[in-house]
């Protein structure tokens, strides 16, 4: 319990040094993991038992050869993919915007330089390197966000076409 509290303080602490707008850039980290973690347990546990009921019911058709045969095998695969698919929109969304929340802090943090420039001069670069932290921290914390989403997101649009693909193979077409 003691370290999860060092590591809070250890949280605060930084995003006191990058401003409030950290906590936009986690809340949008959140938001992107819990879809990609959502996605990558719904492959994972999900699918495999909508992939084998597709199966069931293609390989219990009499017909399988007929254009009206083939036109049900692409509705399931079609919607197969739909539901493969699903959030990943949301998800690439979250990884572009990290960065753009980050761009956010930089602005407000370079502001908050030019005023302390403005009440206190250029002679105080104490107080002009704690804005420019403020400034450097947000974006930086936008892109580490978005680059973790961006490997992700990569591996998972990569799992999400090779289980498509794999339906597509499982269900023959004579």
């Amino acid at each position: 319990m003691l370290y999860l509290m060092e590591l809070w303080e250890s949280v605060r602490d930084f995003i006191g040094t990058g401003g409030d707008v950290l906590y936009v850039v986690m809340a949008a980290l959140l938001l992107m993991w819990i879809l990609l973690i959502e996605r990558f347990w719904f492959l994972a546990s999900v699918y495999p038992k909508m992939k084998q009921d597709i199966i069931d019911r293609w390989n219990a058709r009499s017909d399988t050869t007929s254009w009206y045969a083939h036109r049900i095998r692409d509705a399931w695969i079609s919607e197969a993919a739909d539901k493969l698919n699903a959030r990943i929109l949301l998800i690439k969304t979250c990884v572009a915007i990290c960065p753009l929340i980050g761009l956010l802090g930089t602005v407000t943090g370079m502001i908050a330089v030019f005023e302390i420039m403005a009440v206190q001069g250029t002679g105080n670069p104490r107080l002009m390197a704690s804005g420019i932290s403020m400034a450097t921290i947000p974006t930086m914390s936008g892109m580490v966000a978005a680059l973790s989403g961006m490997f992700f997101t990569t591996r998972l649009e990569a799992r999400v076409k090779r289980a498509k693909d794999s339906l597509i193979d499982s269900l023959p077409h004579h």
